[in-house]
């Protein structure tokens, strides 16, 4: 199956690739490469210094008066802005402070916040002109329904909306980014993303903090002659650049000391999936997935990690040499783009540092996790219905679909059609099957964790056995979820993760513990709008 031919967008109001400018082989093909930079400006694999994002500091610290816990009030504000990812060249982005990831948000369970989001972006996309109205999601949060990131509440230049976050869930690795109606994609990719992580006490005590407890932020992207990031989704089928970044920089190298490290590695890549391993062969131990600490530790070679999954990791340096290069590597997957380099991913070069061994974690591999999680504790029996749908491409008009359904009809029928009208609190199986062709999907399930009981009527991953919000759908595979419906009423999306089919339109949505008629105080279109920033 041959991928189309398109011209490459430019950002930065640049015009367009000359036709011919890439020559997309099959999916399953390697090819050299899909940038137009001169060898001189190419960025090559471990050349660039690992760096972290930065944390961001709250305005203010408050009390909730309903409850008398505290509030973090932040401000981030959404500007075009120009990164240093490339050698020599600068490249135009978008970035919440203006910076790709956008800054990392780290407080405890029970602290709620209160993000506010400015505005400030141009009037419209340079890569194409669609108006840069945007909607923030926090993947992962149980907010309430006009919090979410509803793609339809959208933000123009010029506004600002206060997002409020309860974070009472148990500790896990989120991320925000952009979910503006129909074009998650250009605006995501443009840089609108970051990590947001809640600790809690048995995380603390269990696994690496502090500078040890590392965010990698993994991307492709392809570029133009100019250092302009490219933008070519294959008639909507997906964006596979030719350059892999972590936080921003191509092919870093990080340097670590002898000792057992976190890594919390969010792939944020528009379409591209991972199948991350060591080139020593040493075993990744996961011990988180998207909805925080697995019940205990697994164990695995590789992996496969599609995008807007959360998978923590710890790897071990204590037995490597001073001076030695352990290398992230990534084996890719199916129905991938692959190029020269992109079976690498960063590299960690391990240094005689002084270790701190007041630290246990330091050389402690856990054995127990979190044995008692809700999720994973939820059983078949529990459920009292099963529903199923398919993801589905229509190859007539090239869209995307959830059954028949698109984020288009939901639009058309004033938000009101739902694929699932379910009760509050009760707990169903959600069947997903994919027969859409050469093609895998990252189903993510808005408010719920879910429990992945099978793949094909088999056991999921080792990987998979902690608590999701994101499941990898491959070509021919069905998956069974199992999942409880709450804590909040209203309605919330369900869609593909690879975000051009996101918005070329495989999205659709639920409403929980409402009727259609029901009188809704959540609205996500009215109950928190948007006001002008003075």
């Amino acid at each position: 199956m041959t991928v189309s031919r398109r011209q490459v967008l430019l950002l930065g109001g640049l015009g367009a690739l000359g036709a011919g400018a890439l020559s997309f082989p099959s999916r399953e093909v390697e090819a050299k490469s899909a940038s137009r930079l001169s060898s001189a400006e190419m960025p090559k694999p471990f050349q660039s210094a690992f760096v972290q994002p930065p944390v961001l500091q709250q305005d203010r610290v408050g009390v909730d008066p309903a409850d008398g816990g505290p509030v973090n009030y932040y401000t981030l504000t959404q500007k075009a802005a120009m990164a240093s990812i490339l050698p020599r060249l600068k490249t135009p982005i978008l970035g919440y402070n203006g910076i790709f990831p956008g800054p990392t948000i780290s407080l405890d369970q029970g602290t709620k916040a209160v993000l506010r989001v400015r505005n400030q972006l141009p009037a419209t996309h340079p890569n194409d002109g669609h108006v840069l109205a945007t909607s923030v999601h926090l993947h992962g949060s149980a907010s309430l329904p006009q919090y979410d990131g509803y793609a339809s509440d959208i933000t123009h230049p010029g506004f600002f909306k206060d997002y409020n976050y309860p974070n009472f869930q148990p500790a896990r690795t989120l991320w925000y980014h952009d979910h503006g109606v129909h074009f998650t994609a250009q605006n995501a990719y443009s840089g609108l993303a970051a990590q947001y992580h809640m600790h809690d006490p048995v995380e603390r005590k269990l696994l690496p903090q502090g500078k040890y407890d590392v965010p990698l932020v993994i991307s492709d992207a392809m570029f133009a002659a100019n250092g302009a990031l490219g933008y070519d989704d294959n008639t909507h089928s997906g964006l596979w650049g030719d350059v892999i970044l972590v936080n921003g920089k191509p092919w870093p190298v990080m340097k670590v000391q002898k000792r057992i490290y976190r890594f919390r590695i969010l792939n944020c890549s528009i379409s591209r999936s991972l199948k991350l391993t060591l080139s020593t062969g040493d075993p990744l131990v996961v011990v988180a997935t998207d909805g925080g600490l697995m019940p205990k530790p697994q164990s695995v070679a590789n992996y496969r990690h599609a995008g807007a999954e959360r998978y923590e990791v710890l790897i071990d340096f204590r037995k490597y040499k001073t001076g030695q290069r352990i290398e992230l590597r990534n084996l890719s997957n199916k129905n991938n783009v692959d190029y020269d380099f992109t079976n690498k991913v960063m590299a960690f070069d391990v240094t005689d540092e002084p270790v701190d061994t007041a630290d246990a974690t330091w050389n402690t591999m856990p054995t127990l996790l979190a044995p008692g999680n809700e999720v994973m504790a939820l059983t078949e029996k529990q459920a009292k219905k099963v529903r199923r749908f398919r993801v589905k491409r229509n190859h007539t008009t090239n869209m995307w679909t959830i059954d028949d359904t698109s984020w288009h009809d939901v639009i058309a029928s004033g938000y009101k059609k739902v694929s699932a009208e379910v009760d509050l609190d009760a707990v169903e199986i959600w069947e997903f099957e994919n027969k859409s062709g050469g093609w895998f999907h990252p189903v993510h399930i808005h408010l719920v964790d879910f429990k992945i009981l099978s793949r094909n009527g088999r056991a999921p991953f080792p990987q998979e056995l902690g608590p999701k919000d994101v499941v990898y759908v491959g070509e021919g595979e069905t998956v069974r979820l199992l999942m409880k419906f709450g804590p909040h009423k209203g309605r919330y999306m369900v869609h593909c993760h690879n975000l051009p089919h996101e918005d070329h339109d495989m999205m659709v949505q639920f409403r929980v513990g409402l009727k259609e008629d029901d009188y809704d105080p959540c609205d996500p279109m009215t109950a928190a709008l948007p006001q002008w920033d003075a």
